[in-house]
């Protein structure tokens, strides 16, 4: 014999308002989770959760009275809550009707002088034709950018100045190694080869 299936959250919920839709009371939580089991099938230890769940979503009233809480639902209420609901839907389906017959006038007005006809079809194979010519052009003519003139000046001018700063640094480096020959002796070819200077060092020309 198979397992009795459990309810789902939904069926639950549908339950405990059942609840309270027929006693038309007024219940604390520990008299729900007594209740809800006998009559509902719904699992004490579920109660709390469901009933949170509907006064999250406005279909159970709560209210703390000095140290209790109490919870109710009315039929009433539901039934004008869902009338609202109707009524606001309903408005929702006039407007939507009315963007639809706003847009279907756009469409037709916007429709107007593009019927299929021998110039139009030619003159959209030609648009379609300079399009994609100029996205090949446009291809070549990235391959070519760094041949461009204005690239190539301010290429230069980085040279430029990335060349002063060598020759700035360099000029540095020539200034320790000759405060270092001065002030304690040592032979530039030794400076050189305690730090890793080259023979050919020297300015860029």
């Amino acid at each position: 014999m198979s397992k009795k299936r459990g309810l789902s959250l939904e069926e639950k919920r549908t339950k405990l308002m059942e609840l309270f839709f027929e006693k038309k009371d007024f219940f604390q939580l520990k008299e729900l989770e007594k209740i809800a089991p006998k009559e509902k099938g719904i699992t004490s230890m579920s109660v709390k959760e469901v009933l949170q769940s509907l006064v999250d979503d406005d279909m159970v009233d709560s209210e703390r009275i000095g140290t209790s809480t109490y919870f109710w639902a009315f039929p009433s209420k539901a039934s004008m809550k869902r009338k609202r609901r109707l009524s606001d839907l309903n408005e929702q389906l006039v407007h939507s009707e009315k963007k639809i017959a706003a847009l279907d006038g756009d469409i037709k007005s916007a429709s107007e002088g593009r019927e299929d006809s021998t110039d139009r079809l030619a003159m959209l194979t030609k648009l379609e034709d300079v399009t994609s010519r100029r996205q090949q052009l446009s291809t070549e003519l990235e391959k070519y950018k760094n041949c461009d003139p204005e690239r190539l000046k301010e290429i230069r001018k980085e040279t430029t100045v990335a060349m002063d700063a060598a020759n700035r640094w360099t000029e540095n480096v020539f200034s320790l190694k000759s405060w270092c020959k001065n002030k304690f002796g040592f032979l530039e070819s030794d400076i050189d080869k305690q730090f890793g200077i080259p023979e050919d060092f020297d300015y860029l020309n």
